[in-house]
């Protein structure tokens, strides 16, 4: 903790913070997996769901912060869950569904044993690198003010060519978004003086102010959205670990087909590692853990962590588990080691018998804190040459493609073809280390799967 300018209660305080940042997915994830059939009927059930959300994004977080040493949590990766669910069970049985997901997760961990996947990692160069880092930024703060309802979709019915809107129809509206504004603008007056706990503070008044208002004030059904701020009924819950272990690896083979099978889990793959990368970039830098060459020490043992995450989530029926984006809100409480996934991972662990506590901070005072590290991951766009094009305009679109299409890997993939594309261009194709060429020809691939797809005969 000392050489990395840190201390015990930095570490606490970040665990904590992360913890609240990300307690949406022990109710988000449950809900969209059990709120989905496969291809016989069947559902999963909710209560087993919040146990294997918790459970796996327990022992796992607290894997990372061993072995990894680093403050990054993993827990149930949203869209990925989102493809489970909508994409792949509705065509095979949940066992078969979740068992492409063990598959993917151990080609994941193949490619992390061979070594192949760092020397990715370890190809891109610093300026793009930099440009992750600023676009997860963005992304972030992006997903705060939408989970806030500060912002919201507009309905396609409208006939509206403006994609969001400002509140619910075009203002902001009830007492939900009041705490969400105070909670941003609190945390930032808390940081810019320099308190120490500015975000677990902010997430911590603004939990107990909602709590308050939700009991004085008329607070319409659906305002505060999936959590609501108050006291529980029962403070234990008891665990229901029937979905660990349910699973058939090479049940989807014969269920839909050798083909569409490794299309589901090169899907799975591709997502699982560009979101990662992304997201270990992007925290590490925050957390000024990258060497002078833009590398993360150890980044073998972290890699091979997530790789195993993505195969205990398929394995315990709760989807692919990943590295979590909200883990900057503790790096920017100043977590720096593993120390402070410890203390996320226990906090989850707890969950499992003290849900009902878990969720009771509504995403109205959690999610200013990604509004706040947002900012923080945006001052690392100073350090890109924006008077070099060549690297400038995929840094551009990596920075804007993360928020505008709601996907890390979007972002990296747009940044990977224009970078190899405009180098080619520019007659400097040489400079372009070998495996940044296969990577982009993938996500040509990725980007252009629907015709792919139709050209195989999988639709």
């Amino acid at each position: 903790m000392s050489e990395r300018g840190s201390s015990p209660l930095q570490e606490v305080r970040g665990g904590v913070a992360t913890f609240f940042t990300m307690a949406y997915i022990v109710v988000l994830n449950p809900i969209i997996l059990s709120g989905a059939t496969d291809k016989f009927g069947n559902h999963l059930s909710q209560g087993q769901l919040v146990t294997a959300t918790c459970l796996v994004a327990g022992v796992m977080t607290i894997i990372m912060g061993v072995v990894g040493n680093i403050p990054l949590a993993i827990a149930a990766g949203l869209g990925l869950n989102g493809v489970v669910a909508f994409q792949i069970a509705p065509q095979m049985s949940w066992p078969d569904a979740m068992g492409l997901v063990v598959l993917s997760g151990i080609a994941i961990v193949v490619l992390v044993v061979t070594g192949l996947r760092e020397l990715i990692m370890d190809a891109i160069p610093l300026a793009l690198k930099q440009a992750i880092g600023v676009g997860i930024g963005l992304f972030i703060a992006f997903l705060g003010l939408v989970d806030a309802g500060f912002i919201t979709r507009t309905p396609d019915a409208s006939g509206s060519a403006v994609p969001v809107t400002l509140g619910p129809d075009g203002q902001l509206q009830g007492w939900p978004t009041l705490v969400f504004c105070l909670g941003v603008l609190l945390t930032f007056i808390l940081l810019i003086r320099k308190v120490k706990g500015a975000i677990l503070i902010g997430i911590a008044g603004m939990t107990v102010l909602s709590m308050v208002l939700n009991a004085v004030a008329d607070v319409p059904d659906g305002q505060w959205g999936l959590i609501q701020p108050d006291m529980p009924d029962a403070v234990v819950g008891t665990p229901d670990f029937g979905l660990i272990g349910d699973v058939s690896l090479f049940g989807a083979f014969a269920e839909v087909g050798v083909l569409t099978a490794v299309v589901f889990v090169f899907t799975l793959m591709l997502s699982d590692f560009f979101d990662a990368m992304g997201t270990i970039i992007g925290v590490s830098n925050e957390a000024q853990l990258l060497d002078e060459n833009g590398k993360l020490p150890g980044i073998g043992r972290v890699l091979l962590v997530d790789g195993v995450a993505a195969v205990a989530g398929g394995a315990a029926s709760c989807s692919s588990n990943t590295c979590f984006v909200e883990s900057t809100a503790g790096v920017g409480e100043g977590a720096r080691t593993g120390f402070a996934n410890v203390v996320t991972g226990g906090i989850f662990l707890g969950a499992l018998f003290l849900t009902p506590l878990a969720t009771v901070v509504p995403y109205q005072a959690a999610t200013p804190a990604l509004v706040v590290v947002g900012f923080l991951l945006m001052t690392q766009v100073k350090s890109i040459d924006w008077d070099d094009w060549a690297i400038a305009v995929p840094a551009f679109l990596t920075i804007v493609l993360m928020p505008f299409t709601y996907s890390i890997t979007n972002g990296i993939g747009a940044g990977f073809l224009a970078y190899v594309a405009i180098k080619a261009a520019t007659g400097k194709a040489r400079e372009v280390p070998w495996l940044l060429w296969i990577v982009a020809a993938f996500f040509l691939v990725y980007f252009g799967m629907d015709p792919v797809e139709q050209i195989l005969g999988i639709k």
